[in-house]
């Protein structure tokens, strides 16, 4: 199985592999932001605080929503290491407008958040595994809630999985070197 996605740096296709790898990051992301927003909706999902229901005020819903929605649409970005658009500087953006993105500046933002995220949702589960239920929800809240965050743990390595790809298909190979990517995805393999 190929891609037609072709990186006008590298002229080299993204695998299949981390096409379907870009696909995932917004869906292990996606559970949690629907649950911040059930949240906000007032939707039973047996959220509380030391026993009393969470209800936040209209400031901190925006916050709630705002933080779901930034989320989602960092979890997008990655198509950027797998897409063509991912190549280039949008036009708006002033002074690298419309010029190709560096591989390594690419790479670097992408290991960067790679980490970060790993260590953020690494953090929390700890969090979790040490303090357990310290907000007493209820036995099926906090199962649904453990349900919608755990998958974020994915977030971070699943990023630093397209890096590699982004960086392995943009890096010169070594001369006389074999490419397995490259020999891969003409045999229909990935």
């Amino acid at each position: 199985m190929t891609t037609d996605t072709v990186h006008l740096g590298a002229g080299r296709p993204a695998p299949a592999w981390a096409v379907r790898v870009a696909h995932l990051i917004p869906l292990v992301v996606l559970p949690s932001g629907l649950w911040r927003i059930a949240l906000v909706a007032g939707l039973p999902i047996g959220a509380s605080a030391y026993g009393a229901p969470v209800d936040p005020g209209p400031g901190e819903s925006v916050y709630i929503v705002s933080l779901s929605l930034v989320s989602e649409g960092l979890a997008l970005l990655a198509f950027g290491l797998v897409r063509p658009w991912g190549e280039v500087f949008p036009g708006w953006l002033p002074l690298v407008g419309g010029r190709p993105v560096p591989p390594r500046f690419a790479v670097t933002a992408a290991t960067t958040g790679a980490v970060a995220l790993t260590l953020i949702w690494g953090y929390a589960a700890w969090g979790v595994v040490v303090d357990g239920n310290d907000l007493a929800f209820s036995p099926p809240g906090f199962a649904l809630l453990l349900a919608c965050y755990t998958p974020l743990l994915l977030w971070g390595p699943l990023l630093l999985l397209l890096a590699w790809s982004y960086h392995h298909r943009h890096h010169p190979a070594r001369p006389g070197a074999v490419d397995h990517e490259v020999v891969a995805t003409r045999h229909g393999v990935s």
